[in-house]
């Protein structure tokens, strides 16, 4: 077996073992670290699976396309503040005691 032949033997396993390599050491980094975000594994992982289903690549455009959303107020909740510009008035609610943000 030829040096070609053996890369090409182990690249799938090397990639593999790679891979767990860089998310060991991003799980590390992670306990010491609070950073947001997706790590480098799971966005290679999922590069990976759109490769190969559509469906997937239509998942992460969504997901990417729902991240740039502006994030509305709680649906249902009555609004804190309130502004009636044609009366000039602006009413403030303070938030109640043990009622969670």
């Amino acid at each position: 077996m030829g040096p070609v032949e053996t890369v090409l033997t182990w690249s799938i396993p090397g990639g593999v073992l790679a891979v767990v390599a860089v998310g060991a050491v991003e799980l590390l980094r992670q306990k010491r670290r609070r950073r947001a975000g997706t790590p480098l594994t799971g966005t290679f992982v999922n590069e990976v699976t759109a490769m190969f289903y559509g469906t997937k690549r239509m998942e992460l455009d969504h997901r990417e396309s729902m991240s740039m959303m502006r994030a509305e107020d709680a649906d249902g909740a009555p609004p804190r503040t309130t502004v009636d510009l044609e009366r000039g008035i602006v009413v403030l609610r303070p938030d109640a005691p043990g009622r969670p943000d």
